[in-house]
This record gives C-alpha cells, structure tokens and sequence, in this order.
C-alpha cells in the first residue's frame, strides 16, 4: 500500500468516526423521537462511488438528511478514467459547484493511437470522441465528492447492508457489522452488482446483460513516456492499452478480451489475474510488461462489460440509481455523467414532491427513463469495435481509423455521442 492510500484510508476513516460519532444518536432513533415538531426525511444511500455521494450533495442542498454507507474501508482509487460531455453534464457539475475542481483535476488526455506489435501507431481515435469536453479520473472524482460531502453526511465505511424490511412509516435496514438501522427511505447507487437491488428486486441475473467483453485496469508507471496521450494494441479478441494520468506520473493499463459469461467470483483477484494472463500472455506489444506490472498494482480491478435493464427503478420505499438501475456499460462513456443526472433528478423530485417518494420516484423515472436508455445504446455494439471477433477485422477497423480524419463523417461519432448526452432537459428544483 503506497502512502497516498495509507493517508487516504487514514483521513477516511478518521472522518468516519467523527460522522458516525455526530450523527449516530439522531438516526437510531425514529424521526417522530428526533424531532417532534419537525419531519426530515432520512435516506440511506448504499454506494460511495460517484452516483451516491453525489445523490447526498443534492438531498442537502433540499433540507433532508443523507447516510451512506459503502463496503469498502476507505474511498476506492483508481479505475477509469470518466468522460463528462455537453450541457447537462456539465450544467449538473456547475450547478454543484464542483465544475472548477474537475477540470483542475482533469487527465488531459487527447487523442488514443492505435498501434502495432512494434508500437508504431497505425491509427488515431480523435479527443473529442475519446475523452470528452472533460476528463477525470474515476477516484479523482469520488474524492471530490467526499470532500464535499462529509462535513454534512455520515459516511459508514466497512460495512454493507443485509436485509430491507418496509412498514408505512420506513424502512428497517440491517447491516453486516453495524447496528439495525430505521430510514425513510433507501437508495441503492452500489453498481452493477447491486446488493440493494438484489434484496429489494430479486437476483442479479434477472437485470445484469452481458455484452460479451470483460475488462481489467490497473495503475502502472508511465514507462511509454505518454504525453497526455494513449496507445492500444488489438488483435482477434483481445485489446490492451495504456494511457497516461495525473499530468503523466503514471498511467493506467486495461486489458478487454472477449468471452461468454465466466463463472469468476468478483473477489477472487488471483483467479482473475490468472485468467488476465492466460488471456494475453505471449499477447504482443507491451502485454507480458503489463502483466508482470499487474501483479504489484494497488489497484487492480476486474469484471464484466455489462447493461443493467429493469422495467422499474423503484420498489416501495426502496430505489436505484446510477449503474445500479440503468449501466450503460463502461464502453458507453456515458456511466458516470447519467449517474450524476440521475442524483440532480431523484433528489430533485423528492423536494419538488414534499418528500413524498411515491410520487417523487414516479416522476424521477418519467424525468430519466428515455434519456437512460439512449446512454445504453450508446454501449450496444461498441463490443465488437473493442475486441473483434478476428484478425481481418481487426486489420480492417485499424483501416477505417487511419482513414476516419479524411471521410466526410469523420465527426460523426463525437457528434452522435454529445447528442445523446445532451438529451435531457434539466427541470430546476426549489431549494431548502
């Protein structure tokens, strides 16, 4: 563990105490014994990554009252890196006042070079395509968010919930090393496996759609001396890439490859890391460097490239957000600004609605269904231009992107991602 993690899960949990300290007396309680003459709506909001802390921000700014609680020990570093594009990503971000911190921390990454096996690139994916109006690193951004967040929110790190049991008046939550728990309301914002989904909605396989790509990444030195730029090798199957981050001090390594579903628990690392290397040992370019970096990395991180679709968002008391409801897939682009719509909308309508989540979470689905599922599309198909099916194909999509500068549609692309970005008309809600 480096010192910037020993320090981060230090502050955190620092942090923690002191929230958990300060607010733990006033949530045991039922509202009606914390405060008689007065309703403040409660949430718990499972997930600490973007879409919760950002749902907290919101929920704030509305008079009510949130907690999260995350299963990790601290913050989670790495993954990455996001993109956020056109007006209502970035009109989300300013209206938060958070827009100047993420882009003081933006990767500044441009253009990505596709290569061959002797690293002369071959073929150009232009900037606007690849990184957005603004780019930033996945922990980057779940660390301004805390900052943001904590002075107002109790964080309940290490910890995870068990069970949901709903009554007229809330919601009775049990977790895994705490204390039982009475909110109004529950919000799952845990990511594609969802463990709050599962408890309110049922099992995972009924909702998670696998595109038929899995993906790895992990930090790793900058040894390719990438300038704000990064380079991907693909064959049959199989991509790897690198592209550099934190103004080039390090960078980060991600490795696709094609499969059917594996049966691979999430937190076996070194099953996963085994089956990386069995995938692209031998692979060509700087795969076996990568490989070899992988098993010292702090941050390595495996799973499915998936979609998550669910006819609803909400059940009672209990509903989701972000990848949770609606993964786009992390070939989108499109996760982590529909995430941070999602958490504008939802806390929005709740005030709007006085706090009424039967009416709040209706209209919350009515504000973002069509919006969620044009951020999906974006996902359906990219599969087969990360890792084609083979070699010819691979040869040919090289072609076509050496080639994409000079065709008349070269912007195309860029273009019909704004778009759907952009596709949603941000109602303003009044604030506490």
């Amino acid at each position: 563990m480096t010192n910037t993690q020993k320090n981060t899960q230090k502050n955190t949990q620092k942090n923690t105490q002191k929230n958990t300290q300060k607010n733990t007396q006033k949530n045991t309680q039922p509202d009606a014994q914390r405060d008689p003459g007065r309703k403040t709506l409660s949430v718990l909001i499972s997930g600490a990554s973007v879409a919760g802390p950002a749902l907290a921000h919101w929920l704030h700014r509305h008079g009510f009252e949130a907690t999260i609680v995350e299963r990790a020990p601290a913050l989670r570093d790495g993954g990455y890196a996001v993109d956020f594009r056109g007006d209502a990503h970035l009109a989300v971000l300013r209206r938060m006042g958070l827009l100047d911190a993420v882009r003081r921390a933006r990767t500044g990454v441009g253009s990505m070079s596709y290569v061959n096996a002797a690293g002369k690139p071959v073929a150009k994916l232009p900037a606007d395509l690849f990184a957005g109006d603004v780019e930033i690193l996945r922990g980057d951004l779940a660390r301004i968010l805390y900052d943001e967040t904590s002075p107002y929110t109790e964080y309940l790190f290490g910890d995870s919930v068990t069970s949901l049991t709903e009554d007229a008046h809330g919601v009775s939550v049990t977790f895994e090393r705490g204390a039982p728990r009475r909110f109004d309301l529950v919000v799952g914002a845990d990511g594609l496996h969802s463990t709050t989904r599962r408890l309110a909605f049922g099992p995972e396989e009924d909702f998670v759609r696998h595109l038929g790509v899995y993906c790895a990444i992990f930090t790793t030195a900058n040894h390719l001396g990438l300038d704000h730029t990064g380079h991907a090798y693909r064959t049959a199957n199989r991509m790897v890439a690198m592209y550099s981050a934190r103004h080039n001090a390090e960078a980060k390594a991600v490795f696709y490859f094609g499969s059917q579903d594996l049966d691979v628990d999430r937190r076996d690392v070194a099953r996963q890391q085994a089956l990386l290397s069995e995938k692209f040992a031998g692979g060509g370019w700087q795969s076996d460097r990568l490989l070899n970096d992988m098993r010292h990395a702090p941050d390595f991180y495996f799973d499915s490239v998936s979609q998550v679709r669910m006819d609803s968002w909400s059940r009672g008391r209990v509903a989701l957000l972000g990848d949770a409801a609606y993964c786009p897939s992390s070939l989108s682009g499109m996760g982590s600004g529909l995430a941070l719509v999602g958490a504008y909308v939802l806390a929005g309508e709740l005030a709007a609605a006085g706090g009424d989540h039967t009416v709040a979470f209706a209209r919350y689905e009515r504000e973002m269904r069509a919006y969620a599922e044009g951020c999906q599309k974006m996902g359906d198909g990219v599969a087969g231009f990360m890792v084609p099916g083979s070699r010819f194909a691979a040869a040919a999509l090289n072609r076509y992107f050496k080639l994409l500068p000079y065709l008349p549609g070269k912007n195309m692309a860029a273009r019909i991602a704004r778009r759907t970005a952009e596709n949603i008309t941000l109602r303003e809600y009044p604030a506490a």
